[in-house]
């Protein structure tokens, strides 16, 4: 099928790669349609792009690329929602706020979106009782920049 999207105009993806978000996701309920589409060659950063809406397109990436020590659980609703049998089903993805210049970029940790690679179910989870909030720098900061 065919749609439009923000970054890449129109493009041809397969129904099969489409996530669902059954609830959608925070401030924007009624999109519950998303499909995830590289935007670096290195596959580090990727679009969370609408299949509905051309231009609400989040760019994510992995966590664990950044923050090896990123660490929560998933409620047992959470689990079950998605129907998560195994761990290996599981992705991991953080929405990012990118910033000019590109070192000030941050990935909110604090709601994660959780995939089922299996079903293509997904959720963002809201993690309280955490450390995490929604603006941690993905790249180091020289002490020059902290000063800034």
């Amino acid at each position: 099928m065919k749609i439009n999207t923000k970054y890449f105009g129109e493009i041809e993806i397969q129904e099969s790669d489409i996530i669902t978000f059954e609830t959608g996701i925070p401030g924007f309920l009624m999109e519950t349609e998303f499909v995830i589409l590289p935007l670096s060659d290195d596959k580090v950063f990727h679009a969370m792009q609408s299949v509905k809406t051309a231009e609400l397109a989040f760019v994510i990436t992995n966590p664990f690329l950044f923050f090896q020590e990123y660490d929560f659980s998933l409620e047992d609703s959470v689990v079950e929602q998605l129907a998560i049998e195994r761990v290996e089903e599981v992705q991991v993805y953080n929405i990012l706020t990118v910033r000019d210049p590109l070192p000030d970029t941050t990935a909110n940790l604090q709601a994660p979106i959780i995939i089922n690679s299996k079903n293509n179910f997904a959720k963002q989870v809201i993690l309280n009782n955490t450390e995490y909030q929604t603006r941690h720098h993905i790249f180091e900061k020289t002490p020059a920049q902290q000063k800034g």
